[in-house]
C-alpha cells in the first residue's frame, strides 16, 4: 500500500448493511492519489459496522441518508465533535458498484470535493 501523503483526506461512507452503497463509493476512491476511503454501516448485522475508531479516523463522513447521520449522532456525539456530517440522500434501492449509483455519488460528491476530484 502507497504511503499516504499529508495532504490526503480520508472519506468515511456510511449506510445501513454496508453492503451496497457505501462500499461502493469505498471503491470509487480505490488508487485515488489524495483521498483514502473506507465504508461501514450503522445496523447490527452490516458487514462492517462503524466504530469510533471509523469516526476518529475520517477527515469527512458521508451518510446516504438523514437516519444514518441521526444514529451516528445519537451514538457517537464526542467523536462527531468538529467533524463534517454530509448526507448525500441516496436512498437504499441499488446494488453494489450499480451504474446509476455511481453517477449518483459522483454528482452529489462533487458538490462536497470539487470537479476535480475523480
Amino acid at each position: 500500500m502507497p504511503p499516504i501523503s499529508t495532504d490526503t483526506r480520508q472519506l468515511l461512507f456510511i449506510c445501513s448493511q454496508n453492503r451496497w452503497r457505501s462500499l461502493t463509493a469505498e471503491r470509487l476512491f480505490d488508487g485515488h492519489p489524495h483521498y483514502v476511503a473506507r465504508s461501514a454501516g450503522t445496523e447490527p448485522g452490516a458487514r462492517v459496522r462503524v466504530t469510533a475508531g471509523h469516526l476518529g479516523w475520517a477527515d469527512a463522513i458521508f451518510v446516504m441518508e438523514r437516519k444514518h447521520a441521526d444514529i451516528l449522532r445519537q451514538k457517537f456525539a464526542a467523536e462527531l465533535a468538529g467533524k463534517p456530517v454530509i448526507c448525500l440522500r441516496i436512498p437504499d434501492k441499488f446494488q453494489f458498484l450499480d451504474h446509476v449509483l455511481q453517477d449518483l455519488l459522483r454528482e452529489r460528491l462533487q458538490e462536497h470535493l470539487g470537479v476535480n476530484w475523480l
